[in-house]
């Protein structure tokens, strides 16, 4: 088989690899359909993972079909397609009987980390049992790869945990794939006000698309902050989503929440950041942070079925998986191409590049 393989900083090689065996009863082999790209795979390509060695096959996203199952896989069929869950869990560990299986103890961010991942033609999915969520059939096979990492990310990281209500007030920080995806799954808790804010103009304008009631680009910082005091009455919002993982965005947050309001962090920092407690003890906030466990997938893949979430925008580009390479630089310079997610299809018929969809 042939997978994408990441060979050292800013460097990444299509290469012939041996196709993945069972390791353990509870594995299952997937034919992949299509994979797609996260922000944390453009993390270690930069070299800022240095726990991913070169050598590694990239990606924990994607859809396929099983192939060959291991004998304590239960309630799956080979020939059956299935959504890859981007987080691994046994569903034994002390971590996993928490809830917490980002953490668990033989799993977690497994796939594109510890083991090969997705980003290849075929992959082998560890805890398979609970890894994967078979597909209804209403549902596309290129869109469902938002549902992998993106959406629960959002649901969990920043809905859940900015504890978005009826009638509440949100703004997410960051117009990226994760904080589009928070804009879709907060309308569902039917708040009053969703405002995005971003750099980005089409961005911005897609999160219009997507159900933001308004938008603040933040390049003139003093006119952003202006037009954010008049959306939430000078009150600041009840629920601040902080979508990018940079200390001026995570400043922002602490100036945006409402008093008895709610911080989550949902983006990666790098760096320090200053928590400025001297103007928020007395605020009755609270500020969470986590990783994404991915136990929302078996509702968010209802809520796609059921059209009560429409994630048909999120994927914008789809390139065949010859042309993987040119899938990373559409997703890196996304505010030239104007991509969103970026799906590499393993799919013959496309293999001509679509590019945006």
């Amino acid at each position: 088989m042939k997978a994408l393989v990441y060979t050292g900083p800013n460097s990444l090689t299509i290469q012939p690899r041996s196709k993945p065996t069972l390791q353990a009863p509870t594995d299952a082999i997937v034919r992949m359909l299509y994979a797609s790209i996260c922000g944390s795979d453009l993390h270690i390509i930069k070299g800022d993972v240095p726990t991913i060695q070169p050598g590694r096959v990239l990606g924990h996203e994607g859809v396929g079909i099983i192939d060959t199952l291991g004998s304590a896989v239960q309630g799956f069929s080979p020939g059956d397609r299935v959504l890859i869950a981007c987080m691994t869990s046994c569903g034994a560990c002390r971590f996993c009987r928490r809830g917490i299986s980002a953490h668990c103890v033989s799993g977690g961010w497994t796939l594109g980390n510890k083991t090969d991942g997705t980003q290849a033609e075929f992959v082998r999915v560890p805890h398979a049992t609970l890894g994967m969520y078979r597909l209804p059939d209403g549902i596309d096979s290129r869109m469902a790869v938002a549902v992998s990492d993106a959406l629960p990310t959002a649901l969990e990281c920043g809905v859940m945990n900015s504890n978005v209500k009826p009638g509440g007030s949100v703004v997410v920080i960051g117009a990226g794939p994760v904080g589009i995806s928070c804009v879709l799954c907060a309308k569902l808790y039917s708040p009053s006000l969703v405002v995005v804010v971003d750099l980005d103009e089409a961005r911005l304008q897609t999160a219009r698309k997507m159900g933001a009631h308004a938008t603040v680009n933040s390049a003139d910082p003093f006119q952003a902050r202006k037009m954010l005091d008049e959306l939430s009455g000078g009150q600041g919002f009840d629920s601040v989503i902080e979508a990018v993982g940079i200390p001026a965005t995570f400043e922002l947050a602490q100036e945006l929440v409402a008093v008895g309001g709610t911080i989550a962090n949902v983006g990666v920092h790098g760096t320090k950041v200053d928590l400025h407690l001297e103007r928020l003890w007395d605020r009755n906030i609270g500020i969470n942070m986590m990783l994404v466990n991915a136990t929302t997938l078996p509702t968010l893949l209802r809520l796609v079925e059921s059209g009560m979430l429409d994630v048909s925008g999120l994927v914008t580009h789809c390139l065949p998986f010859s042309q993987a390479t040119s899938a990373y630089e559409t997703f890196r310079t996304a505010s030239q191409t104007k991509a969103l997610k970026v799906a590499i299809s393993f799919n013959p018929e496309d293999e001509e590049p679509k590019g945006r969809l």
